[in-house]
């Protein structure tokens, strides 16, 4: 799939990037924290039938960077709102990495006529402290490597719980994170998203059980990786005894986050889309 930039205009006036590629059901691909559309650049070529839509968030990507106080859930559902408003969407279905996930369980809990389904890639009502020790180490930081190749020889040792990915993922992988400068690796978002992360880190723990359970009605799947220090398979086993029906994938070799490509996670989404309208 070639996917073409465009942009439009929030309600705030920031200027967010975004993909509309494909025909079909319209699905909304919301990215993990630090990421952006590209993440998604794995699963796209399996997706033949559906109409494939990818922000990049508010400080990500090719969109503005507006500062620490707008990088929030509320704020990026509200945009993906506004995205699908600017493309005349009435109902979108979510696939959501981390916390594109959180978001769809926002977007489930206060316009829940706007979703068709919602599959979670590797999150849940509980997040798990240690994963989220991890993400707080390298948010709004520079990596050390200093080129491309020097992150591609790390990448398999850094990524602790991932196995059997080829080189070539992983160099894929760190050139959709990192710009190549003469000082080193540079981060694709504002650094100040590490502000924000912390704000939430720091605060007050929030139970979003009764958020997973606004999706009553809504077609889901999890995929999990199977290693994941971020949603326990505690977690995912409760998520599971709520929703019988859920569809399920534990991904091996996989721990935050699958890429989505793997046959587990397709196997899940396919699953899922038949499901759907």
């Amino acid at each position: 799939m070639t996917s073409h930039m465009q942009h439009f205009t929030a309600s705030d006036g920031a200027r967010l990037a975004y993909t509309d590629e494909g025909e079909g059901l319209p699905v909304l691909c919301l990215a993990g924290l630090t990421r952006a559309g590209s993440d998604f650049d794995f699963v796209a070529p399996h997706l033949k039938d559906v109409r494939l839509i990818r922000p990049d968030y508010r400080g990500r990507g090719a969109s503005e960077w507006t500062g620490a106080a707008t990088y929030t859930v509320p704020r990026e559902a509200q945009d993906a709102l506004e995205l699908m408003t600017h493309l005349g969407l009435e109902q979108v279905a979510v696939l959501g990495t981390s916390r594109g996930g959180l978001i769809a369980m926002a977007l489930a809990a206060t316009m829940k006529a706007r979703l068709l389904g919602i599959c979670f890639n590797d999150i849940g009502p509980v997040i798990e402290r240690t994963g989220l020790e991890k993400i707080f180490d390298y948010v709004g930081r520079n990596p050390a490597a200093k080129s491309i190749d020097e992150l591609v020889s790390k990448l398999p040792n850094a990524m602790a719980g991932f196995a059997n990915v080829p080189g070539a993922r992983w160099r894929a992988f760190g050139e959709r994170l990192y710009t190549e400068t003469g000082s080193g690796l540079h981060i694709r978002y504002d650094p100040e998203l590490r502000t924000s992360f912390l704000a939430a880190f720091e605060g007050p723990a929030v139970d979003l059980w009764p958020l997973f359970d606004a999706c009553a009605g809504l077609p889901l799947a999890l995929i999990r990786g199977a290693n994941s220090d971020l949603l326990s398979p505690e977690t995912a086993a409760e998520m599971r005894r709520r929703r019988p029906d859920m569809v399920f994938a534990d991904v091996p070799d996989r721990a935050h986050v699958p890429f989505l490509d793997e046959p587990e996670s397709l196997a899940a989404i396919r699953a899922w889309r038949n499901l759907l309208p």
